[in-house]
């Protein structure tokens, strides 16, 4: 897999929120804290962080986290996900999470890895996860009115 130039400088605000959340995240057992936030078309941002649970499958990774508060507040859409945690290099999606950033993701959605150094590094979606699919819905995308 090649990497993307990466964009010309990570948006220091974003940056900087992912830093402080590092603390927030629950990982006592690996020990590794992600933060993530994901950017909607609308510049809206949100923010997640890993959550392990000592029944591992049952864990929340912090993309999972940052895509949920996003579609909690109404987005159904990225533009691009960023990525930090307390390991030295840059850090990649597992592949739950890239179906996860796919299923919301617009075409060419980045994801943009931070490493410790405050470099970045990035990768479109598309590259991620090639053969990344979505379903059609069974139902409306938009729940009924309840008035």
């Amino acid at each position: 897999m090649t990497a993307s130039a990466p964009p010309a400088i990570a948006p220091t605000a974003v940056v900087g929120e992912l830093r402080r959340l590092l603390a927030h995240s629950h990982a006592p057992y690996s020990g590794v804290h992600v933060a993530a936030a994901v950017e909607c078309p609308d510049g809206q941002v949100r923010y997640g962080v890993n959550v392990e649970n000592a029944a591992y499958p049952q864990g929340v990774c912090a993309e999972a986290s940052a895509i949920s508060a996003a579609v909690t507040q109404g987005q159904k859409s990225l533009k691009r996900v960023w990525l930090a945690s307390s390991l030295p290099g840059f850090i990649w999606p597992c592949g739950g999470c890239r179906q996860k950033i796919w299923e919301f993701a617009e075409t060419g959605c980045e994801v943009v890895s931070i490493a410790a150094d405050g470099s970045t590094e990035v990768q479109t979606i598309e590259a991620l996860l090639p053969l990344g699919f979505r379903l059609e819905p069974k139902v409306s995308r938009t729940p009924p009115d309840r008035a």
